[in-house]
């Protein structure tokens, strides 16, 4: 499984869902209809969307560590 960063090229805002999409092996596109779609159901998804956002490490700042 790839690591949990949030890569520079396939972002559309923050690069979360395709961060997300990586690690769990599909396409980005999957992952935004998922995450759309379970906005539409009650629960902190955007609020989630956001910390993930923030405490996710840029796949750059990631690659420089090593």
């Amino acid at each position: 499984m790839a690591a949990l960063a949030r890569p520079r090229d396939g972002r559309m805002i923050g690069g979360v869902c395709a961060a997300l999409a990586r690690r769990f092996g599909t396409s980005a596109t999957t992952m935004r209809v998922i995450f759309v779609a379970s906005c539409l159901l009650p629960g902190p998804q955007f609020l989630l969307y956001l910390a993930l956002w923030m405490l996710l490490p840029s796949d750059h700042a990631t690659k420089q560590a090593w």
